[in-house]
């Protein structure tokens, strides 16, 4: 195990490494006063932000991932870091115990009024939640269903001048039974329930199909919704805009994909520069099996009260993405910093870049920050097919299109009577609705590294394996490197292909293929994901483990 120095291990402990940690992989801070999209080249889906003060935080949809509703916080728009989340578990316990692929946290919005921080979420099938907290680095008040329905999706808080408050959201048409339509209700100030009717306020069926993810503003006199519509792969991003909160609203496209690579730019947030003199807009791009990745681009007011997104290159009011552009103007410089990836396992809490598939049990994990080690339990999932359908998955966002992830872990199986049991497995997996794994299996004459692939693994396929490998020892290096193997220069979230290739070394210096390439893909709603598992076949009082030394994020 490694050695820290004794500065560095106070570091850890106090739990601030992982937040000052900048990425060796992807860092859009170009350092000469100028950042390169995506400032953030990961999964941080359906991404809201708001600033308060000189301080910008954004948060994104996190679907069946847990700890849910990561928040991020940044001083430039560029530079980000995780501060936390919002929900430590979703409810209903009984439902998110077991992994809800594409179900759960849908779309929110962030805003802060009168002293405190909002987060407001759609559960496509349950309906519209707020939660509150006067500390977004801190713990969150529990979520309030303040509009229980099936079918709402995306909302966004607003309160209006004369101290009423209301939520605009789109329809999600698999729960609802229509889609293209944007509507609204009003909530009481405090922002804990709703008052009256749901209404629509826009049907985009005729000029903008699929519209939805509303984030509603005013300005000049004018209410605005922010909306994306044509699809998440393929659209545009639309604004409204009416004297009357009700409408009617009159639409115009301010941004498109152009003569770019960046298809489907759209469904983010418009921020100002503290000093009001500059304006931005936060987006996705759907690059498939690596997520919806986050852009910034410059934003300007026209003189006709509409908004252009971008750069407007033949100046028809409809912007294109920039690639690269200079920082916003926030007054001073910061330093780079990037989400986290990296973990060495030195704190007595996980790092806030995990997620798990299921709400948490304490029996999965311990945090050993005396040995700078994780120690993950084996869990018995009953009638599990295969990996698709285990909550304890620990996994993280992939952090661009191109690197390389590393673990040193040591598999220690139970053993009964003496005799090391079979069934228990652990080790490195990419999971998406087909997944991989590099993995320690224990059998009854010994344990083996393992290279096996789910294809349609959420279409309840079972595993494949593809090499086996029986060892002398327990401690082993895993790796997987993974890169964009498609167009050169993708357009289209079917040009970034997604390849993984499994390693694994005895030194950490010599590492050997092993297995087959596997070419990952998205799970449902979300990016590919990578981490580490530890489960078993059989239930008993009592299991093995995996220690965990480190996982790591290289280039190379």
């Amino acid at each position: 195990m490694k050695k820290s120095n004794i500065i560095i291990s106070f570091l850890l402990l106090a739990g601030t490494l992982s937040a000052q940690q900048v990425s060796e992989v992807w860092v859009p801070d170009l350092g000469n006063g100028k950042y390169k999209n995506p400032i953030i080249d990961a999964d941080y889906s359906d991404p809201d932000v708001c600033r308060v003060g000189d301080d910008y935080y954004m948060t994104s949809s996190s679907f069946n991932c847990i700890p849910a509703l990561q928040i991020l916080h940044s001083k430039d728009l560029v530079n980000w870091t995780i501060i936390g989340s919002a929900v430590e578990r979703l409810a209903p316990e009984e439902d998110f115990s077991k992994p809800q692929h594409g179900n759960g946290v849908w779309a929110p919005s962030i805003r802060y009024h009168d002293g405190e921080f909002y987060v407001c979420y759609g559960d496509p099938d349950r309906g519209i939640y707020m939660i509150k907290t006067k500390d977004p680095a801190g713990r969150w008040d529990e979520p309030i269903l303040i509009r229980p329905a099936v079918g709402l999706i995306d909302p966004c808080p607003f309160w209006d001048e004369d101290g009423r408050a209301y939520v605009a959201h789109g329809y999600a048409g698999s729960r609802a039974g229509v889609k293209s339509i944007l509507g609204m209700f009003e909530i009481t100030p405090d922002g804990t329930a709703s008052i009256g009717a749901d209404r629509v306020v826009y049907d985009g069926h005729i000029d903008n199909e699929t519209i939805e993810g509303a984030k509603m503003y005013k300005r000049g006199g004018y209410y605005y919704i922010f909306s994306p519509a044509g699809g998440v792969a393929t659209g545009w991003q639309v604004v409204l805009r009416s004297k009357n909160v009700w409408g009617p609203y009159e639409t115009r496209t301010v941004m498109a994909q152009g003569s770019t690579d960046v298809n489907g730019p759209h469904q983010g947030a418009w921020v100002d520069t503290p000093d009001g003199q500059e304006h931005w807009f936060l987006h996705f791009q759907d690059k498939g099996a690596y997520g919806r990745v986050v852009h910034l681009q410059p934003m300007e007011w026209l003189e006709n009260g509409w908004p252009v997104i971008g750069v407007d290159k033949d100046g028809d009011g409809c912007g294109e993405p920039v690639a690269t552009y200079r920082k916003p103007n926030v007054g001073k410089s910061y330093p780079k910093a990037t989400p986290a990836d990296t973990d060495e396992f030195d704190g007595t809490e996980l790092g806030l870049q995990w997620q798990w598939h299921g709400n948490p049990n304490a029996l999965w994990y311990f945090c050993d920050a005396a040995s700078s080690t994780l120690r993950l339990f084996s869990h018995h999932t009953p009638d599990m097919k295969s990996l698709y359908d285990v909550p304890n998955l620990l996994l993280q966002k992939f952090p661009t299109e191109n690197f390389t992830a590393t673990t040193k872990v040591k598999f220690v199986p139970r053993k009964k009577n003496g005799k090391r049991e079979s069934g228990e497995r652990a080790g490195l997996v990419v999971m998406g609705l087909d997944y991989a794994v590099l993995a320690l299996e224990s059998r009854p004459d010994g344990i083996y590294l393992v290279q096996a692939d789910c294809k349609k693994a959420d279409k309840g396929a079972v595993e494949k394996e593809n090499a086996a490998l029986k060892l002398d020892g327990s401690e082993i290096y895993l790796q997987v490197k993974v890169k964009q193997a498609g167009a050169k220069k993708p357009k289209a979230k079917g040009d970034y292909r997604c390849e993984c290739t499994f390693l694994y070394s005895f030194d950490g210096n010599k590492y050997i293929p092993f297995g087959e390439t596997f070419v990952a893909r998205e799970g449902q709603w979300i990016g590919a994901k990578t981490g580490l598992f530890c489960t078993r076949t059989w239930k008993s009082n009592d299991s093995g483990w995996l220690d965990v030394d480190w996982f790591r994020f290289t280039k190379k």
